[in-house]
């Protein structure tokens, strides 16, 4: 299916909902019209280029009268994933540089450790005196994960495993060392999270607040472990598990 015709697919579901839920028998067609155009207006905003919306409106009426394309639906798709690359590379660059800016600062705090040549850095909040986190270990964790604005981008509602052979290098080397019972503030450089994988915001300083329940959780039954691997497909949202 097109890049365009997945676009007015998701319009149309959409719209079909809202007009659903329209109780009344004659529709307000200024009303739907206005909705129409934040529905569209969020699907914009999903491709995530920054569209002068002066010329989408122009193309919008110049389309409603007939009126010939500046280029072929082609070459839009193709313009438009230009684009895409174009911002995305944009915004990994700056991210990069908002995260070693940040790290740099943060690692002359004398509250703060900082490891890995400083692209791992912690924080204790709170110490603990239980059995220490021991490397490939799986231990069970409570965890709130955000972006360097303070944005949370995933949680655990409950203590989860999590397997440290399969996670991020950040998460993994800010872990080893902790007790049971013990609380720390992550800050991993993109090069030890995800860097420009998956859908997160490409080369974002990632922080997490940590508190170890168990040091190694052993299951005598087959459970998944919680994973926090460069290869997720999706972005976890707020007060999700991060799967």
């Amino acid at each position: 299916m097109s890049l365009r015709h997945l676009f007015i697919s998701s319009i149309l579901l959409a719209s079909a909902s809202l007009w659903a839920a329209e109780k009344k028998e004659e529709i307000d067609i200024e009303k739907v019209s206005e909705a129409f155009g934040h529905l569209i207006g969020k699907n914009i905003d999903t491709l995530g280029v920054d569209f002068d919306i002066k010329y989408v409106i122009k193309g919008l009426q110049d389309s409603r009268k007939g009126d010939l394309a500046p280029m072929s639906e082609g070459e839009c798709v193709q313009a438009i994933s230009a684009a895409q690359e174009n911002a995305f590379k944009t915004q990994a660059s700056e991210n990069l540089a908002k995260a070693e800016a940040f790290l740099k600062g943060n690692g002359r705090r004398s509250d703060v450790v900082s490891m890995e040549e400083g692209k791992v850095q912690y924080k204790i909040e709170q110490k603990g005196k239980g059995a220490l986190v021991e490397p490939h270990f799986s231990p069970k964790i409570k965890y709130v994960g955000k972006y360097l604005d303070g944005t949370i981008f995933g949680a655990s509602e409950k203590a989860e495993m999590i397997s440290l052979d399969e996670t991020i290098a950040g998460f993994t080397k800010g872990l080893v060392g902790m007790r049971e019972g013990e609380k720390r503030t992550l800050y991993i450089h993109p090069d030890c999270g995800y860097g420009t994988a998956g859908y997160l915001p490409p080369n974002s300083l990632l922080t997490f607040e940590i508190e170890v329940v168990e040091a190694n959780s052993v299951v005598e039954e087959p459970q998944e472990a919680l994973t926090l691997s460069p290869d997720e497909k999706s972005a976890p949202a707020p007060n999700d598990t991060v799967r």
